[in-house]
């Protein structure tokens, strides 16, 4: 697509959440892919979380974040599959004040090519809530760099036309990680 040639560019204040029972920080690839991508691409990590799969731990953890006035993304990895324990889209939806369809619909679709018909089997889906844009994407490496490269790192650069979601964000100062 475009890019809005005299459109400057504005870095977004991001926070990443993995979700697994079994990973650590050393070894959540998904977790740094998000946050390898988000930086190269001039976005600020404003906080990285890893917590087990807890359908309220995890939902208190987004709560904060969208009801905190410097996060305008929250990017999640894990937890969106069909297991007793996976319950991140069950957490985040009703924290939604809309859903973005499109997001699941659209992942799933650029997802086909790789995966093939195990695509049905995720959960992704995204949605704005008081300004902040939440994005739930599968725990594996390749649905985070399929996710970010197919969609998000479009979707998250303002001087991407014909529109994107950068305009729809609460406005924030850019700041320094948090941990």
């Amino acid at each position: 697509m475009k890019a809005k040639a005299d459109s400057p560019f504005v870095p977004l204040n991001i926070a990443v959440l993995t979700v697994s029972d079994t990973r650590t920080f050393e070894t959540d690839t998904s977790g740094q892919m998000f946050v390898d991508r988000l930086t190269a691409a001039g976005h600020g990590l404003i906080e990285r979380v890893l917590l087990k799969d807890d359908l309220y731990k995890i939902r208190a953890q987004v709560a904060t974040w969208i009801a905190d006035d410097e996060v305008q993304v929250v990017l999640i990895t894990g937890g969106t599959g069909f297991t007793g324990r996976d319950s991140t889209p069950e957490a985040v939806a009703c924290l939604l004040d809309k859903q973005v369809d499109g997001f699941g619909e659209l992942f799933r679709q650029i997802s086909l090519p790789d995966i093939g018909t195990s695509t049905i089997q995720s959960r992704a889906l995204a949605g704005l809530a008081n300004g902040t844009l939440v994005c739930c994407l599968p725990g594996s490496t390749n649905a985070v760099r399929t996710g970010w490269d197919g969609i998000l790192a479009d979707q998250l650069n303002n001087s991407f036309r014909p529109c994107n979601f950068v305009p729809h964000l609460k406005k924030a100062e850019p700041c320094a990680t948090r941990g």
